[in-house]
């Protein structure tokens, strides 16, 4: 699907939207040709960051921010072993990295995993275009996969739709592995990979737990098999409604009353469990400066996200549910769209954004010292 060649940057490239909006550019990273939904992000940094995050998995991704790449590509802030994105838009690359940290230009590292990608277009324009009109399939074209625009149409709009594509086998590592505790061992955790990213086993492992990061297709047996103080399902791509088989491990854990935390697709995971129903939202959540509110609290916290579904949740009452109480404990103040629940009458919670926050900010970090509340009111 992908050719990578250096030189990139003189290769005419065109981006078709499943509308039949055309934005055409110059190849930026592999040259060739990918396809995904068109999602942006709002961040001003932490580029790197974005590109590793499995869930971003089969989604293109617009970056807002107009120059990118001025930090080049490190060794050390990869969230997983590879890049995800399926393709990469930017207006303005920057020509020569310049920090003490990188090892590579971004351009390099597409070029090396093939990752395709478009520079030069209208970034802004784009972005209001998926704002009016919605996240929705596009491909990327460069060199000699470029035809005409209706053959490329053709082929955008044969492509599967993210609604209803369950993607979190895809990303979650095959084989359990441990993150060793930083310092003294106080409380060992069983972590549902789902997509997860590097980051939160560390923010885990920062506190005294040793984090057994277990497959997708894990069950209740190898869950409880690492003898858990607590349980954590992670964030992760796709459509929440095809997670059957984590919403039934995740009700296994809620019969028996673990300590529970879940983090984007795992809140999506929690409210199935609890009865509640999943919908996609019109361009989803992407960035690193999304306001939410903690209304067990009433703080504001300036928060990273990536999510493309909500939970559908009552806003103004507490639910009833087979595992007891539940209520929203978080809510996004742009658009109230659901960003956190808790159990109130055993110990279990989640929200939809992401606490680890690399590259920040780290407003959300103290929900990590929450998890660890849970647990040692439980061995209490």
């Amino acid at each position: 699907m992908t050719t990578s060649t250096r030189g990139a940057a003189k290769t005419p490239a065109v981006l078709v939207l499943e509308d039949g909006r055309t934005f055409r550019g110059r190849a930026y990273g592999a040259v060739g040709e990918t396809f995904g939904e068109a999602v942006f992000s709002t961040g001003m940094t932490g580029y790197q960051e974005t590109l590793t995050d499995p869930s971003y998995d089969r989604q293109i991704v617009v970056a807002t921010a107009p120059q990118i790449g001025n930090t080049g590509w490190n060794d050390e802030d990869d969230e997983s072993a590879r890049i995800w994105v399926s393709g990469y838009v930017v207006r303005d690359p920057a020509r020569v990295p310049s920090n003490w940290r990188a090892k590579r230009s971004l351009d390099d590292a597409l070029v090396a995993q093939g990752v395709v990608g478009i520079s030069g277009i209208d970034t802004r324009a784009l972005t209001r275009h998926l704002r009016e009109r919605g996240s929705m399939r596009a491909g990327i074209f460069s060199g000699e996969a470029i035809a005409p625009e209706s053959e490329l149409l053709a082929r955008v709009q044969s492509q599967p739709h993210m609604k209803g594509a369950s993607l979190y086998e895809e990303v979650a590592t095959k084989e359990a592995y441990v993150v060793p505790a930083v310092g003294e061992k106080r409380f060992t955790v069983a972590a549902i990979d789902l997509g997860i990213k590097g980051m939160t086993p560390h923010r885990m492992a920062e506190r005294g737990i040793e984090v057994h990061v277990l497959p997708a297709t894990a069950s209740a047996e190898d869950v409880y098999a690492v003898g858990p103080d607590g349980v954590f399902f992670s964030n992760g791509p796709g459509d929440p409604a095809t997670a059957d088989g984590p919403v039934a491990l995740m009700s296994a854990v809620l019969e028996r009353k673990t300590p529970l935390f879940g983090i984007c697709f795992g809140n999506q995971i929690l409210g199935r469990a609890l009865g509640f129903g999943t919908y996609k939202l019109k361009y989803g959540h992407r960035g690193i400066n999304q306001p939410v509110q903690d209304r067990t609290t009433g703080k504001v916290e300036v928060t990273a996200h990536n999510h493309g579904f909500a939970v559908d949740a009552p806003l103004d009452k507490v639910s009833d549910t087979e595992f007891g109480r539940a209520e929203v404990s978080h809510v996004c103040l742009n658009d109230n769209v659901v960003e956190g629940l808790q159990l109130l009458d055993q110990p279990a919670f989640s929200v939809q954004y992401h606490p680890e926050a690399a590259a920040g900010p780290h407003d959300a970090a103290y929900l990590f010292d929450r998890f660890v509340s849970l647990m040692e009111g439980q061995r209490a």
